[in-house]
């Protein structure tokens, strides 16, 4: 059990004001509000933890160690330090000591006193790094740099600075006062050097840097900078441009100096060169401007006698023109020079709607290009060709030159052209869609062919088959009225001998059986029968390979044939309604539009994703007929709707479809005098309406 402390124990921790923490070497008896503070802990909470519960988990244990080690050791043991986790979770770097206590009643206790010292770790953190950044500023600096401290030593030499001198820093002796070493043959003081001496430009025993006193730097007080000749540097010797500023610290004082060094050579050698093409640039000029004057007088002469029309404006109005544009315009005797240059645009807009386009292009410096109408003097209407560019970008008032061709003829011409050429697309497009639909229709009138004769070649096997059959119940009939004949007879005159052989006999057979069920199987023979003959019906009507000239035929018959050729693809998808209405027989080609039904009823089925329902209607109105294909599938948006008639079009995936079915479906009604409606929304279904004319088309096709 944990000792009871005297109040005034108590008393004296809590005044205190460094934390104090009280254990006997197990929990903590008592803390101070300074410590509470500190930790962020209520009183209570730490006397229920061992005294070295608040420490981070990698001080611990050497906290411990020291807690119970001040037990056993008379004195106050040496400082030690602690990570401390507080109740909110933050980290704080403390200093403690302790010292055994021995109170009267209590017995041994240690008494620990910390010391925060997270703040003084942040500014030591906070100097190192900003050492080592002006560290990394300094040697990273693409500028050759180096420093002295405040006795002349080096203290920083960086790689640019290495790599101008050809000196690396190790040959400096870092902490030496050799710095002009990598400059001079000699011992000279450095710009650098003057800083730290507290001296001047003009105070440098080098002659020649007090020549250049003038370039003392007006940018920072007390800051140097100089540009000279060093001949032992290099090959050919280097220009280089020098500063030095001071270094001060934070009561003023010099503590040091940095220098930079910047490679001019290139410079001054471009500076000499140009000083040299100066003057050869200068003698050409003289002599240039004696050609150019004979060369204006040139330029006078194209410009008047050019092949297109040449203006200048300036404030809106024409300041200069040639010939060609007099001509151009239909100007006559009229002098253009101070014609406004609006009378010559077919309205007022037309003049700003050029400006318009100009103006951001001229304002660039960049040149115009631009055709647009424009009208004569005499009021005609001309298509002209301009090229516009400002004299000087920076004076607007210098004027923009402009170069017109007059391109009536060559806009008309081009306007034929590209009538002729988009009715040649058009054309075109025709034929590829026709010639697309007709490979599809020759395929399915190889189809249809090809099933006509598969028809043709199945309908004779079926043929005696079924005669056989026929026969076969004949014979069969013959065969039980024999057997029943023969029964008769043995019945008359009983022999019980062979009459037990044969009721065995009769037993094993099972003759009852036979005779009931042998005419079932004839009856469900002849109708397997029947029903290949209905397919192979359905075929040949589908296919009418022999009836592709216009007829009348009844459609009702040809939507039936249709649905059963293609029912293996629709009975797994959905279920088929029928409501055919009577309808008078249509003059039309039978097979095309069976291949127009079978491709609506197909796309009907493929637009449903599980199981639906296919409702097929036909109806007479008037002179017309309307046969009707709907569908409860995922339907079309207004989109797809659009563009579902356009070859190639399809909304299959690649390889489920050739985007020609409604295509042709649409080329062959329109063929027919008829039309295609559609009704359909998304995720309703679709309905195709497909209207066609009893009498035919007014002009039916050539067979």
């Amino acid at each position: 059990m944990s000792p009871a402390l005297p109040s005034y124990f108590f008393a004296a921790l809590n005044a205190v004001g460094a934390p104090i923490l009280v254990h006997a070497g197990d929990r903590i008896l008592h803390a101070n509000a300074a410590l509470l503070r500190l930790l962020g802990y209520e009183l209570a909470a730490l006397q229920s933890m061992q005294f070295d519960a608040w420490a981070s988990p990698q001080t611990r244990q050497a906290l411990r160690d020291y807690g119970l080690r001040a037990l056993h050791e008379t004195g106050e043991l040496p400082a030690a330090e602690a990570e401390a986790m507080t109740a909110s979770g933050s980290l704080r770097y403390l200093e403690l000591n302790a010292k055994a206590v021995a109170l009267e009643g209590c017995g041994l206790l240690v008494v620990m006193t910390f010391q925060d010292l997270s703040d003084m770790r942040h500014v030591q953190s906070s100097l190192l790094d900003l050492s080592r950044v002006l560290h990394q500023i300094i040697e990273n600096n693409p500028v050759a740099t180096f420093v002295l401290d405040a006795e002349h030593r080096v203290t920083h030499w960086n790689a640019a600075c290495s790599q101008l001198t050809g000196i690396p820093m190790s040959d400096l002796m870092l902490g030496e006062r050799e710095a002009w070493q990598a400059f001079y043959k000699e011992k000279r003081p450095l710009l650098a050097d003057l800083i730290l001496s507290r001296g001047s430009l003009s105070e440098a025993a080098d002659d020649e840097l007090q020549d250049a006193r003038e370039l003392t730097s007006q940018l920072l007080p007390g800051a140097f900078e100089v540009e000279r000749f060093f001949p032992h540097m290099g090959a050919q010797g280097r220009w280089l441009f020098l500063t030095a500023a001071p270094l001060m610290d934070a009561q003023g004082q010099i503590m040091g100096a940095i220098e930079t060094l910047q490679d001019v050579t290139s410079r001054r050698l471009a500076e000499e060169e140009l000083a040299t093409h100066r003057r050869e640039l200068e003698r050409l000029v003289t002599d240039r401007t004696m050609e150019l004057q004979g060369k204006h007088k040139e330029l006078e002469a194209f410009l008047e006698n050019a092949s297109v029309g040449i203006i200048t404006t300036a404030n809106q109005s024409i300041s200069r023109s040639n010939r060609h544009f007099a001509e151009m315009f239909e100007l006559g005797d009229e002098a253009p020079l101070g014609l406004p240059s609006v009378e010559f645009f077919v309205d007022s807009n037309a003049y700003e709607e050029l400006g318009r386009i100009a103006y951001p292009v001229l304002s660039r410096g960049e040149s115009l290009q631009h055709e647009m109408e424009m009208r004569t003097r005499k009021g005609n209407l001309i298509w002209v060709q301009m090229i516009a560019y400002v004299a000087d970008p920076a004076n607007p008032a210098a004027g923009t030159w402009w170069l017109l061709q007059d391109r009536t003829e060559v806009k008309r011409v081009e306007g034929e052209l590209k009538g002729n050429f988009e009715r040649i697309k058009e054309t075109n497009a025709r034929l590829e869609e026709a010639q697309n639909q007709l490979l599809q229709s020759e395929k399915m009138a190889s189809i249809g062919q090809l099933a006509a004769g598969v028809a043709h070649e199945i309908n004779n096997p079926i043929g005696f088959v079924s005669s056989n059959l026929a026969t076969l119940r004949r014979y069969v009939g013959q065969l039980f009225q024999l057997v029943e004949h023969y029964e008769s007879s043995h019945r008359s005159n009983p022999d019980a001998a062979k009459q037990a052989g044969i009721d065995g006999l009769r037993a094993d057979l099972d003759m009852d059986f036979l005779v009931e069920d042998l005419p079932q199987l004839l009856n469900e023979s002849e109708e397997g029968l029947d029903r290949v003959k209905k397919i192979v019906q359905d075929l040949k009507d589908f296919s009418r390979v022999d009836q592709t000239d216009w007829q009348d035929a009844d459609l009702n018959a040809g939507l039936e044939s249709t649905l059963n050729v293609v029912m293996n693809e629709v009975k797994y998808k959905a279920e088929v309604i029928k409501q055919f209405g009577p309808l008078p027989r249509v003059h039309c080609r039978a097979a095309q539009l069976n291949q127009v039904f079978m491709n609506l009823i197909v796309n009907a089925a493929h637009a449903i994703s599980e199981r639906g329902v296919i409702t097929l209607s036909t109806r007479q109105e008037g002179e017309w007929v309307c046969v009707s294909v709907r569908d409860s599938g995922t339907g079309m948006s207004e989109a797809v709707m659009r563009r579902i008639f356009e070859p190639f079009y399809t909304t299959k995936p690649v390889g489920k479809g050739t985007g020609l079915g409604l295509s042709l479906s649409f080329s062959i009604v329109k063929r027919h005098g008829g039309r295609i409606e559609v009704e359909s929304q998304a995720g309703m279904g679709s309905c195709f309406k497909v209207w066609l004319p009893i009498v035919g088309p007014a002009e039916p096709e050539a067979s």
